[in-house]
């Protein structure tokens, strides 16, 4: 009985020396040479059957960018809808959820997700998710999502938050040469909206993160699936005619030219505030808050000195454009990181695929009617002057 005891207590503590191996090969630390980056993916929005350019978009992505670390910004799946053609494996339908059967809900979810994440487990990336409303939309409850993240040794998802909602809220501390942290990521599940209780949640820890560090806030960016209302400071009313007008709610706005630029689809109405960015202002941690959710836009902006930025979605059965962000981190000057747009140019088939830089420029409006219309205006007006200026000459 003795022998068996050792023999237990034995392999009870290899196997502990093995979970603490593994704790430690979990955790992020910049490089040797001080650098660490991140790639943003957002709006997968997939189902089952994922689009053929997905998935190389996925690998592509990996290829190009090698990152330290990956971040999918919610929409993982897309719940229920009708319309894709020659995108997948199955025509016509684009969803997960099964009305009436969940456990077919649940396998479907599984699949996909299987899709999604096998190239970053497969090259033992760790990656990280925050939820989406289309999620949300499926119907699988978050303990079944965490179940299905579980499964993936390099998914370093978790639930810190403990809300009585259940919404998955965690963060990431990524550790510096002297092996505490140095930059710090907030992940939150805002799929249904930001809680008081998730904000309470932040500001403890964050709070904790800023006593362990002598009083002094350690800098963090947050990453969450829908903006911030703030982001709408980012814009101006204008006249319809203006460079970059969009309309949005019966009135016309456009990017701050000097504050921000990219490529929109549309507008938040500036004037408008948040609980949450104002915690963020609180604790004074947070320098960067970066967002899906809206497909095709991609810019970035700087308000209250927060650096706030849209990425562009990666859902094959809308239109694009797609894209993705990349963060450039340095352990010496992380306050000065650096976040750049790549969109993702043609396809599989045409056997073209391939990311380039976006080239920023402000009013830079994706697919804008309006933009469009009065632009041809202006440029015809533009072209009579100046034929009239040649004649007078």
């Amino acid at each position: 009985m003795k022998k068996i005891t050792s023999i237990i207590l034995a392999l009870s503590f290899v196997f502990s020396l093995c979970v603490c191996a593994n704790a430690e090969d979990d955790s992020l630390s910049f490089d040797e040479d001080g650098n660490f980056r991140i790639l943003q993916i957002s709006d997968p929005q997939d189902d089952h059957y994922p689009a053929y350019d997905l998935v190389n978009f996925i690998r592509l992505a990996i290829d190009e960018f090698d990152p330290d670390l990956i971040v999918m910004t919610g929409d993982i799946v897309e719940d229920s809808r009708a319309g894709d053609f020659g995108i997948d494996g199955e025509n016509f339908r684009e969803g997960v959820k099964v009305n009436g059967d969940y456990y077919q809900t649940v396998m479907n979810v599984t699949k996909t997700c299987e899709a999604i994440f096998s190239e970053a487990e497969r090259r033992k990336i760790p990656f990280a998710i925050t939820q989406g409303n289309n999620d949300y939309g499926s119907g699988v409850t978050n303990e079944d999502w965490l179940k299905i993240y579980s499964e993936y040794e390099y998914c370093l998802t978790t639930d810190m938050s403990n809300d009585t909602d259940g919404r998955i809220d965690y963060n990431l501390e990524i550790l510096g040469s002297d092996g505490k942290p140095a930059f710090n990521l907030w992940m939150m599940d805002n799929g249904r909206g930001i809680s008081a209780e998730q904000i309470a949640w932040y500001e403890s820890e964050s709070t904790k993160l800023t006593e362990a560090n002598g009083g002094k806030p350690v800098p963090a960016i947050v990453f969450e699936h829908i903006p911030v209302d703030d982001m709408g400071n980012l814009f101006e009313e204008c006249n319809f005619w203006d460079e970059g007008a969009v309309l949005e709610g019966g009135k016309c706005y456009r990017l701050i030219d000097g504050l921000a630029d990219g490529y929109y689809a549309g507008a938040i109405i500036p004037g408008q505030s948040s609980e949450q960015f104002a915690s963020w202002k609180k604790q004074g941690d947070v320098i960067g808050a970066y967002f899906g959710h809206w497909h095709t836009t991609g810019w970035t902006g700087i308000y209250d000195d927060i650096e706030l930025g849209f990425t562009y979605g990666c859902e094959f059965a809308k239109p694009g454009p797609y894209g993705v962000r990349v963060f450039d981190i340095n352990e010496n000057d992380v306050e000065n990181f650096e976040s750049v747009l790549y969109t993702y140019e043609g396809s599989v088939k045409k056997g073209n695929a391939r990311f380039e830089l976006q080239t920023d420029e402000p009013y830079k409006v994706y697919s804008n009617p309006i933009e469009e219309f009065f632009g041809a205006i202006r440029n015809t007006f533009e072209l009579i002057s100046r034929k009239i200026k040649q004649l007078l000459s």
